[in-house]
């Protein structure tokens, strides 16, 4: 599946391929479903380890996990992970089914087939969205841990994500679901053609200014650290139009931002 969000129910039992990052949320989704065995992007690892944070997580619940270099494979595309990606790390469980560093994606999935699933009472963590005023008398930020929590209601407001800046499926009509303002993510390492800031783009085609903070400025899957300690590493035309620029802390240029707009 492109996105771990897309993860069912009846998914329990499978090996599930993600080309989702290897953070917390996607080992909490595995888990809850108790899948076979995970898969998913590392996503250049970044601050704290946030992006293979999953494979320690997994380990007190006896979950296969193992990650595919993100300058391997495309994140977000996992057609392309199947097809090129390599794994970069993997936790003990996956460890003891043979599955090691520059195995190809496939022949790691292949392998958790003879994997245990994960049976495990587990309430499923919830990504986490909130509003935070950073400019008196001017309209909050809404951060959310994942692009997938946007509302309809967010509409020309600002945007700050914890999700990675890659295009889901490729698709540039994905590249989020509503005509926000402005829109921020963590450029995930950059990773395989760039795929890290492949939103950027499409979304200055639609009229949204959008930038990426670095992987390593701020955690994967955490709104609250790309906003308070991401530092942008990439801006599409229209985010530049407004003043931002690489290595500028996000909080700078939104602040600035905001003044003006006041």
């Amino acid at each position: 599946m492109d996105s771990i969000n897309y993860i069912r129910a009846e998914d329990a039992g499978a090996v599930v391929v993600a080309s989702s990052h290897g953070g917390l949320y996607s080992a909490c989704k595995a888990v809850a479903a108790g899948v076979r065995g995970l898969i998913v992007n590392d996503a250049g690892v970044g601050l704290n380890g946030a992006g293979i944070a999953a494979l320690g997580f997994s380990e007190p619940y006896g979950l296969a996990v193992a990650t595919i270099a993100h300058d391997s494979a495309r994140i977000g595309d996992v057609a392309d992970m199947q097809a090129r990606g390599l794994v970069s790390n993997a936790n003990s469980h996956a460890g003891a089914l043979g599955i090691a560093l520059g195995q190809s994606c496939s022949e790691a999935a292949a392998r958790m087939r003879d994997a245990t699933p994960v049976k495990a009472a587990f309430a499923e963590m919830q990504e986490y969205r909130h509003e935070e005023q950073i400019v008196d008398g001017a309209p909050a930020i809404i951060c959310i841990d994942s692009a997938s929590l946007i509302a309809p209601g967010d509409a020309g407001r600002i945007v700050v994500t914890g999700s990675h800046g890659g295009l889901i499926g490729g698709r540039r009509d994905k590249a989020i679901n509503v005509d926000c303002a402005f829109a921020a993510f963590n450029d995930a390492g950059l990773g395989r053609d760039s795929a890290g800031i492949g939103r950027l783009d499409p979304l200055n085609e639609r009229g949204i200014a959008a930038v990426t903070v670095a992987h390593t400025s701020a955690e994967i899957g955490n709104a609250r650290s790309t906003l308070h300690h991401g530092i942008i590493s990439h801006a599409n035309s229209l985010a530049q139009d407004a003043g931002a620029v690489a290595r500028m802390p996000l909080l700078m240029f939104l602040t600035d931002w905001l003044e003006r707009k006041r």
